[in-house]
């Protein structure tokens, strides 16, 4: 039932599109039409992954307070007091970029699994008005072939990978008067995972995207380089509003 419902709202759409899109591009380019409806989705969801990413800045700017709420020796339960009264007093809501990631994740997956399946346009999953594509030409660029393995995509993605990890928002540095002079076990863990997701992580999917299809990495490129245009525009964004503040 589930399934049905997931096919019939989020993948059966999405197929329909590409199928359309491939033939009205010139030449039936399937890298171009992976493109299109990519960076279509994308922008159809900008809002909502535009608020995840400003939550995700707004939280890592109070990381240098919150530093000094775990230092202060307090119960683990004034500590969570003093973190809520923190957020509650900079207007921040740590679950706020909560319901626009979940509102994301099932599109993004089924845009995923459009190119994981296979480009395989099925009548029996196409709308009545869509046709199948009279020719679908899958050699990207002349020599991608994207129905198979593709090494120089592959590493792409990964590149992609790790420039969305290098353009995360990150905490500002500010003189705190107690330092922590050895690291907890939180710290060291966020800071472990912080350096797998900036150069474990895109390994990992160039692996995947290799052994899978160019297809899907191409799709992962094409959205990695529009997440890491809306990372830039949150950190210029707010460097401008840090000058004015100091303008002032």
């Amino acid at each position: 039932m589930i399934q049905n419902l997931w096919s019939e709202i989020l993948y059966r759409p999405l197929i329909n599109a590409l199928a359309f899109l491939v033939s009205v591009v010139p030449y039936g380019d399937m890298g171009i039409s992976i493109i299109v409806l990519t960076l279509t989705v994308k922008i159809i969801l900008f809002p909502f992954s535009q608020k995840t990413i400003e939550s995700q800045a707004k939280v890592k700017k109070l990381e240098p307070e919150l530093a000094k709420i775990q230092a202060s020796g307090k119960t683990k339960e004034e500590q969570a007091k003093m973190t809520m009264e923190l957020y509650k007093e900079r207007k921040i809501s740590p679950f706020s970029g909560c319901l626009p990631s979940l509102v994301q994740i099932p599109i993004i997956l089924a845009l995923y699994f459009v190119f994981y399946k296979g480009i395989n346009f099925d009548s029996s999953v196409l709308y009545s008005f869509v046709s199948v594509p009279l020719k679908t030409n899958m050699l990207f660029l002349g020599f991608l072939d994207l129905g198979s393995k593709s090494i120089i995509l592959a590493i792409l993605a990964g590149i992609s990978q790790f420039f969305i990890a290098f353009f995360q928002p990150k905490p500002e540095k500010k003189d705190i008067q107690n330092p922590i002079k050895s690291a907890s076990f939180q710290d060291n863990l966020t800071k472990s995972m912080n350096t797998q997701m900036k150069y474990v992580f895109p390994f990992v999917i160039a692996f995947i995207a290799y052994n899978i299809s160019g297809a899907v990495a191409l799709y992962w490129i094409t959205s990695n380089i529009f997440t890491i245009g809306q990372q830039i525009y949150v950190l210029k964004k707010k460097d401008l509003k840090k000058n004015e503040q100091n303008n002032e």
